[in-house]
């Protein structure tokens, strides 16, 4: 059987030559030139009929019949602005000779279908996706997962031509951020910050900001950072003036006082009073809090953050306005100090990523990053690493 069909792969390339001398046409080259065509036909009726039935979008293996969900499909220049069924066969014709893959969509303001033939790149590689597309002409790239257009010179693009993306971190706030003095960073954040990075396939470097400054620091040209990590809770104020990704961390105001003391603290209105003396860090919204509630209080202003939960345990002030997310480290390692109202924050919130507006691609691959981490376990882990309650389903 083997020597048979060795036999005849010989045979025909015995006689290959010989039709092309006596010219294609004499072996049958119509009649092979009417079946592609009848195949292109019947693919591209089976197209059509599918997107019908799919007019906000799809991307299909024309081979198969069925629809890819993971890669990032790009389109070919070749095909575009392929509109309605009579230009179809052309670009199926095109798929066929390359990838195999057709995008279309429903076109409402002119009452088109459009059609292309598409090209797929792994989601680990945006970067290329983005080269080609720039290369065809392309505004965007689209990643079929999380249905998410990226254009190719927008600021994700940016990044990735860069090799590195620049996190903002006040490097204060254990265990969210916190930064050694061998300038070595960790913390919650500083993970969330590490897996972004390794899911855009890019480095990583951390640049110092403070509460005081982090809103100019965002907002400064040239940009200092691309975007700012790290205990930053998602308030409408913020969000008035810049982009807030989606919540990765519950987040609430509660207190850190000593241990002995307690059962003093049952409520705000036992905080609120004249011979309570409370301490915050300045600039963020632990001390907006402070001012805002605690009116009849003696407060004081402490500029690093990351020393005031030892002098309340010193006896320098009574309480420390804080988050759920940080009071369970410092209770953790200091047994001078309880957070005896951290089961009833002050606040309901949660905390996510800060970054300029006019970023939006940014922001889409930031949520997807997050929205990845909450369903493959991975913040779960994380939460878990920082013994920090978990509020995601």
């Amino acid at each position: 059987m083997i020597r048979l069909e060795r036999l005849k792969t010989w045979l025909l390339i015995a006689v290959m030559p010989i039709c092309l001398t006596a010219s294609f046409t004499s072996c049958a080259s119509k009649e092979d030139n009417a079946t592609e065509q009848s195949v292109i036909t019947t693919i591209a009726d089976k197209v059509w009929a599918f997107s019908q039935s799919h007019p906000n979008g799809f991307t299909i293996d024309i081979r198969t019949m069925t629809e890819p969900t993971e890669e990032i499909a790009v389109s070919y220049a070749a095909t575009q602005n392929s509109h309605s069924r009579d230009q179809l066969d052309k670009v199926v014709s095109h798929a066929l000779q390359h990838e195999g893959y057709v995008g279309g969509w429903y076109n409402s303001e002119d009452g088109y279908y459009y059609f292309d033939s598409t090209k797929l790149f792994p989601e680990n590689d945006l970067k290329g996706a983005l080269q080609f597309g720039k290369e065809n002409g392309q505004y965007s790239v689209f990643i079929l997962s999380t249905y998410t257009e990226i254009p190719v010179d927008g600021k994700v693009a940016e990044i990735l031509d860069r090799g590195t993306i620049l996190f903002g971190t006040t490097g204060d706030y254990r265990p969210l951020s916190f930064c050694e003095p061998d300038g070595t960073y960790w913390g919650f954040g500083i993970d969330v910050a590490n897996e972004i990075a390794r899911r855009l396939g890019v480095d990583i470097e951390f640049k110092k900001t403070s509460w005081p400054t982090l809103t100019a620091d965002v907002l400064t040209k040239p940009q200092i950072f691309d975007l700012a990590i790290g205990g930053i809770t998602i308030t409408d104020t913020r969000q008035e003036t810049m982009l807030m990704s989606d919540g990765y961390l519950a987040n609430g105001k509660t207190i850190l006082c000593r241990a002995s003391e307690a059962d003093r603290y049952k409520s705000l209105a036992d905080i609120d009073k004249p011979e309570v003396t409370v301490m915050v860090n300045p600039g963020g919204l632990n001390e907006r809090f402070a001012n805002e509630n605690l009116t009849h209080a003696t407060i004081i202003v402490h500029s690093k953050n990351e020393e005031i939960p030892a002098l309340i345990a010193e006896g320098k002030a009574d309480v420390m306005i804080t988050e759920i997310t940080e009071a369970p480290y410092y209770v953790q390692t200091d047994t001078r100090l309880a957070a005896p109202l951290i089961n009833t924050p002050f606040t309901h919130g949660e905390i996510g990523v800060l970054m300029q507006k006019g970023q939006e691609d940014l922001l889409q691959m930031v949520n997807n990053v997050i929205r990845q981490m909450k369903s493959d376990g991975t913040l779960r882990k994380l939460h878990e690493k920082y013994g920090l309650v978990y509020a995601y389903q």
